[in-house]
């Protein structure tokens, strides 16, 4: 007989979500099409590498594949490097309904940047991605998931609408703030800035999962079941479907990672999952939209 102490399984929280209908919600696809750029910001230039970074290419038509069987539209964020180098498959993203989004130049970590080398790499890859599709993009991912203190300011100048880069909730899109001021003595928070955060979360990306990698700091060992990975997702959008109103799980692949065989098949399984939830999926700009519109999504009401 089970205590009262012991936690609900997952089966048990799936029923409970399966028996309220009034709260849904939505899960943003959301694909960083890297390519060769993040091997080019970890310097690792030699062959293998780089071709790495070259199965991206071979990757998105499968993807589209998978996404356009099921009436599925998804947000890409693409460096302008990528655009520059896959042109046409660049565009085929947009042909296909696709959400295109930016997503640096070279895959450089802003944070690292001095200000104006920061503003000379957005408009740089805002360049790269007006020159390939025709239009500007709305949405801004920055690599490595990391902001500097100018990178909110610096996008409301250039007339974005959101980002999806920082980590301060989980299923609530909320306004990115001008820079805190932090010390021993406490936080000074910075105010609302006219730009909407779509968030992200590490365990919530597949690179950690499944990509082997090695670096100067140590290993990344990757190569897990992916199986494991869905599932992990999965209990994330049943709690939020338990508890929240509207909530909004914002899931990172990359072409490169989910592109092979055994990962694509994991893949079709969970969007087919989520789909029999009665989930909507949505791009990172109808989330925008949305919110502009006056939506609050993401409320925290729980059972």
């Amino acid at each position: 007989m089970t205590t009262p102490t012991t936690p609900p399984s997952r089966n048990a929280v799936t029923d409970q979500v399966d028996s309220s209908t009034s709260r849904r919600g939505y899960v943003c696809v959301t694909f960083d099409f890297d390519a060769l750029s993040s091997w080019m910001a970890r310097g690792m230039l030699t062959a293998t590498p780089r071709s790495r970074g070259e199965f991206a290419a071979v990757a998105v038509p499968r993807l589209l594949h998978i996404l356009e069987t099921r009436g599925i539209t998804a947000t890409w964020f693409v460096p302008g490097h990528t655009a520059l180098t896959y042109p046409e498959l660049t565009r085929e993203l947009m042909e296909r309904g696709h959400e295109v989004a930016v997503h640096g130049h070279a895959h450089e970590n802003v944070a690292a940047l001095e200000p104006a080398e920061e503003r000379a790499v957005l408009q740089r890859s805002l360049d790269a991605l007006k020159e390939v599709t025709g239009t500007l993009p709305r949405g801004f991912r920055a690599p490595a998931w990391d902001l500097s203190d100018a990178s909110v300011d610096l996008l409301v100048e250039h007339g974005l609408a959101y980002d999806s880069s920082l980590m301060g909730h989980d299923y609530a899109p909320y306004p990115c703030r001008t820079p805190d001021s932090l010390d021993d003595s406490g936080v000074r928070w910075g105010e609302p800035a006219g730009l909407l955060e779509i968030p992200v979360a590490w365990s919530l990306d597949d690179f950690p999962y499944l990509e082997f990698l090695r670096t100067p700091s140590g290993l990344m060992p990757g190569l897990r079941d992916p199986a494991e990975m869905f599932a992990n997702w999965t209990a994330d959008l049943d709690y939020m479907v338990r508890d929240f109103e509207d909530g909004v799980l914002t899931v990172t692949m990359h072409p490169e990672v989910i592109g092979r065989g055994h990962r694509l098949l994991a893949l079709e399984h969970w969007l087919d999952e989520v789909a029999s939830r009665g989930i909507e999926f949505v791009t990172c700009e109808q989330i925008a939209d949305l919110v502009s519109s006056g939506a609050e999504l993401g409320q925290y009401r729980p059972v």
